[in-house]
């Protein structure tokens, strides 16, 4: 292993900040970006060694690249982490503005919903994975409350009861159980899990976590986000009878006065159901 990727692996290892999700994703960033550094001719670098001519180099080479905005983000806030361990919180701008890194675009109208292909799915060999993944599509649940959630506690007859301490935020919400495809889900889970969570006993969530990443890698399923993009979009069309804008429906600026009420009712009720609060959010998988 290359000085810096050890550096800055010992440098993650010793400085845990936020949840196991967030320490993996910034260990990965990192471990790519000294590749990158490598790469692009920076050979003895350490983790001190960190200049703005070396973060200029990776923004160059990532619009090179053709990398997203959201994704050059992700990994500017990965670097400004590491800056500011090191204490030169200085080297990198706060505005990602001074990179001409655009901003996120949420409202695109190009679906990213994803259905759980049964082939793939077939080749989970990890019951507790395949059980979250089924989870995942048909209640549009995150990762993590998929893995977290206590069916048995969560039954509450006509609706999924997600505790607290598994969501996002770490606010309560129910979601209706209305087709016979949830229940049969959620009957399964109960057997499976009896009364315990979908972390097999002995585990932790981080443990079950990677386990659920390596057997989604090896079964070819990526993406599981889409999974709660499909859940939001068939929602939306269940409860307004038409399409979102997002798989070709009427945008919202072609809805009559009736319609644009019902759309604004279904947002709202969804944007609860999948834990934001928040009705402008609801763009991002329905599109406007």
């Amino acid at each position: 292993m290359r000085d810096l990727n050890y550096q800055l692996k010992q440098l993650c290892d010793r400085n845990r900040d936020g949840s196991y999700a967030t320490q993996f994703d910034r260990a990965r960033i990192l471990s790519h970006v000294a590749n990158q550094l490598h790469d692009l001719g920076y050979r003895h670098m350490n983790a001190d060694s960190l200049r703005p001519k070396h973060v200029d180099a990776l923004v160059q080479q990532w619009k090179a690249d053709g990398v997203s905005a959201g994704t050059m983000k992700n990994r500017m806030s990965a670097m400004r982490w590491w800056a500011q361990k090191i204490g030169k919180d200085n080297i990198i701008a706060r505005d990602n503005g001074s990179y001409d890194i655009d901003k996120r675009t949420f409202v695109t109208n190009i679906s990213k919903a994803k259905v759980l292909d049964d082939a793939r799915l077939a080749k989970i060999t990890d019951a507790y994975t395949a059980m979250s993944l089924r989870l995942q599509s048909e209640f549009g649940l995150r990762r993590e409350e998929s893995i977290k959630i206590v069916p048995t506690w969560a039954d509450g007859g006509d609706r999924l009861k997600l505790k607290d301490a598994w969501t996002k935020g770490g606010k309560y919400r129910e979601i209706a159980i209305r087709t016979p495809e949830q229940r049969t889900v959620l009957n399964e889970a109960k057997r499976l899990a009896a009364v315990g969570s979908l972390i097999p006993s002995g585990l932790r969530y981080r443990d079950q976590l990677q386990r659920f990443r390596a057997q989604c890698d090896k079964a070819g399923i990526h993406g599981v986000h889409g999974l709660r993009h499909n859940y939001a979009q068939e929602r939306y069309r269940q409860l307004t009878s038409w399409q979102s804008p997002a798989r070709g429906g009427p945008r919202s600026s072609q809805l009559g006065p009736e319609q644009r009420q019902r759309d604004l009712s279904a947002r709202l009720l969804l944007s609860e159901e999948m834990g934001h609060g928040r009705e402008q959010i609801t763009a991002i998988y329905l599109g406007r």
